[in-house]
């Protein structure tokens, strides 16, 4: 087959992960070329095929379609990986090393994807988990699961892992899956902690300033969009919690905000203040949504996450704000301005659905309430 077919890969950020996607005229080889990867989705937002930017990814997209498409990749060239358009040269990035699965490997990992639907595992870390494990098992290709042993697990470790420079975060998710397959699967010894877990780097949460939450929100003219964005920042909700609301999880009655099923599969309430309610009743009485508090184009459709990103972008432009914000940030400074305004840490805990609180003590080291009294010594000389 002459590759006379294009097939344009795009960096964009979708559900608030950076990931590629493949844009091409419809072709059945092609989508089944597209299906024969590991973790491809599609998007109804993008209308294309998409995976995950994890590394070595463009080297299997281009040992997939080699020979049957054109790869257009000038807007993700990856330095880490030397790719020829057109050639049959390819200087592959190690991870292409990774075999597949034999059919014995596949029911495993469906085994194991199976049994943590069974204990209601949330959908992201059922595809977190199924894929950190099938890259183990790729790895190790040619044997069965019955067959490895601690020694190939510190393998995997050294040779793909730390070869690749991935992610502490990555090979602590690896760890994780692989720990927790041997253990309630094969119900094997297989001993994870060989692998010393990588300390997770101790980042600050980032936050906006009350007057630049202000500027935001008051540039925001589109009334659904600032009910969005201000219900955010009102109760200190995660973008999925707001997209999931439906109109009776407001009780207006006592000024409350019912949160059902959030992370980690918990239920909890928070205060909406007199001045959220009189914006989300102007809202209701326009746009009176029908299943979720706010939808999409489609009556009774959830309003997609990647929209709200660029609404949140592009209202961006119009502020005097410089900072890379994400939606999450509305939550951070949620939290940050509760402390900053006295609130004891314990209510902000439960008000934002933390399990632990050194989740939320975080927030006491970007409070700038008790900083701003210190006096530094430099003053005294």
């Amino acid at each position: 087959m002459e590759t006379t077919q294009t097939i344009k890969l795009s960096k964009l950020i979708h559900r608030e992960k950076e990931i590629i996607s493949l844009h091409f005229t419809y072709n059945a080889e092609l989508q089944q070329c597209v299906k024969s990867l590991i973790g491809y989705k599609w998007s109804h937002t993008h209308k294309a095929w998409y995976f995950e930017n994890r590394p070595g990814i463009l080297s299997e997209l281009f040992n997939a379609f080699k020979g049957k498409a054109w790869l257009d990749y000038s807007t993700v060239k990856n330095n880490s990986t030397a790719l020829v358009l057109g050639s049959a040269r390819i200087t592959e990035h190690p991870s292409s090393r990774l075999g597949l699965l034999n059919e014995r490997q596949k029911a495993k990992v469906t085994e194991f994807k199976k049994w943590m639907l069974s204990k209601r595992y949330s959908k992201n870390t059922v595809h977190t988990y199924t894929d950190a494990l099938t890259t183990f098992l790729r790895y190790h290709s040619t044997k069965n699961t019955e067959n490895l042993n601690n020694h190939d697990l510190i393998d995997f470790n050294n040779h793909y892992i730390l070869a690749n420079k991935f992610s502490a975060s990555y090979q602590n998710q690896v760890v994780s899956a692989i720990k927790l397959f041997f253990r309630k699967v094969e119900n094997k010894k297989l001993d994870p902690e060989l692998i010393d877990r990588p300390k997770r780097p101790k980042l600050l949460p980032n936050i906006l300033s009350k007057e630049e939450v202000k500027e935001l929100l008051e540039k925001t003219s589109n009334l659904k969009h600032k009910a969005m964005l201000s219900l955010i920042y009102a109760c200190g909700l995660r973008c999925g919690e707001l997209l999931r609301l439906k109109p009776e999880h407001l009780d207006c009655n006592r000024n409350l905000l019912i949160i059902k099923q959030s992370k980690g599969r918990k239920d909890r309430i928070t205060p909406l203040s007199s001045k959220i309610l009189v914006l989300l009743k102007e809202y209701n009485k326009i746009h009176e949504p029908r299943l979720y508090l706010f939808e999409g184009q489609k009556p009774g459709g959830m309003y997609d996450e990647r929209s709200l990103q660029q609404v949140l972008k592009t209202n961006l432009l119009k502020t005097s704000i410089k900072k890379p914000v994400t939606l999450h940030w509305l939550r951070h400074s949620y939290a940050t301005h509760l402390l900053e305004n006295g609130t004891d840490l314990r209510y902000i805990q439960e008000l934002l659905g933390h399990s632990s609180s050194r989740t939320t003590e975080i927030y006491t080291h970007v409070s700038t309430k008790s900083l701003q009294t210190i006096t530094s010594p430099f003053d005294y000389l």
